[in-house]
């Protein structure tokens, strides 16, 4: 769910089989936006629509990007689309504009977040393209775009020229991204698009509002989930390694960025972690840094979640480590994702198809309401 920056208070709200519905805040009904539930792009378990992000300059330009699987061949797909000129809440089909379209050799770890940096470019979460145990190694790679963050810019062309050959790309390569300077070798050479890499299954990642600091949730594999805060041409280990913890062998002498949180599937690995007292779980939500004006005690806390348990935990980061950190509210719901709105105030959706808001009562303790 995000929050079209055009002061209107509508809100866009993503559908794994195919739909985006607006919303406005206290409002009955919904209206559609968006449907694509004729392309099939649900055809498994975690394929789908599955990332959404409007432009930042969509009061005046109209545009979001989309993020959708496709068979046959299986690839994922970003796309951007325009607003209708006759209908603000209703998206104009044939507006369609494919920017990015990336081979995906299985069904599961599509990821799929989407969302516009500090910076104005569109970052993009990559899985590892699926199966256990990343295959074909290509978390690793940086020949492939999987296992990835990537960093674009949208707004530009590039062009991609080689052995005597020229691709024209529908966006371009920001010049500060990490392997922009990196010689084109097409299928053999370094992705310029990558921003970090050695992830999964990266769902979701969010920016600090107030520091620009990028946080992400990796979903771990037989034993760990872990959170990690994102840097520039940062390698996050999978799948050498899972969390903090040995996977596959990898180089001798090579350096992975370690989890800022890792928790373990079996409470029995607790006593193996940085972290012995934090719970378990099986699949983590990415979540938020709060930075609302709501609830003072909030203020700071970085809010993930894991979807199979729902339970929330939130940890406070300063000068380079946490400082404190616990669980913040036990729940049986499904937690699919979080949101944040223009004012910083953050929600969480779930499974069962609901939108919550997060507030703190009088005890000083996180708790679940109905999103107005």
């Amino acid at each position: 769910m995000e929050e079209a920056p055009d002061e209107s208070g509508r809100f866009a709200v993503v559908e794994q089989d195919g739909r985006i519905m607006m919303l406005s805040k206290g409002a009955p009904e919904a209206a559609e936006m968006l449907n694509i539930e004729d392309r099939k792009p649900h055809a498994t378990l975690e394929e789908g629509l599955l990332g959404f992000a409007f432009h930042p300059q969509f009061k005046s330009n109209h545009l979001f990007y989309i993020y959708y699987t496709q068979a046959d061949p299986r690839r994922t797909v970003l796309s951007e689309f325009k607003m209708a000129a006759d209908n603000p809440n209703r998206a104009d089909m044939k507006s369609e504009r494919i920017v990015m379209e990336v081979p995906q050799p299985f069904e599961n770890h599509k990821a799929g977040g989407v969302s516009f940096g500090p910076d104005g470019y569109l970052y993009i979460g990559l899985g590892d393209g699926g199966r256990g145990n990343d295959p074909f190694n290509n978390a690793q790679n940086t020949a492939s775009l999987l296992g990835k963050i990537l960093r674009i810019d949208v707004n530009t062309l590039s062009t991609n020229h080689a052995q005597g050959r020229s691709e024209v790309l529908q966006y371009g390569i920001p010049g500060d991204n990490p392997f922009a300077a990196e010689p084109d070798l097409y299928e053999y050479g370094v992705r310029k698009e990558i921003w970090a890499y050695g992830f999964r299954n990266p769902w979701r990642f969010s920016w600090d509002r107030e520091t620009g600091e990028m946080w992400a949730g990796d979903v771990g594999q037989d034993k760990w989930e872990e959170v990690d805060l994102i840097v520039k041409g940062g390698n996050y280990g999978w799948c050498v390694r899972e969390g903090a913890h040995h996977f596959k062998p990898g180089p001798d002498g090579a350096r992975y960025i370690d989890p800022i949180m890792e928790y373990p599937h079996d409470p029995k690995l607790l006593a193996q972690s940085a972290f012995p007292d934090h719970g378990i779980g099986c699949c983590v939500i990415g979540g938020y840094v709060y930075r609302g004006a709501k609830y003072p005690a909030l203020q700071g806390v970085y809010l993930y979640a894991d979807y199979v348990l729902g339970t929330i935990w939130g940890l406070r980061y300063e000068n380079g480590k946490i400082t404190s950190s616990g669980t913040l509210l036990e729940q049986p719901k499904n937690i699919t994702g979080f949101a944040e709105d223009r004012q910083g105030e953050l929600y969480t959706l779930t499974y069962d198809g609901h939108i919550y808001s997060v507030t703190v009562p009088a005890t000083g303790q996180p708790r679940f309401s109905m999103a107005r």
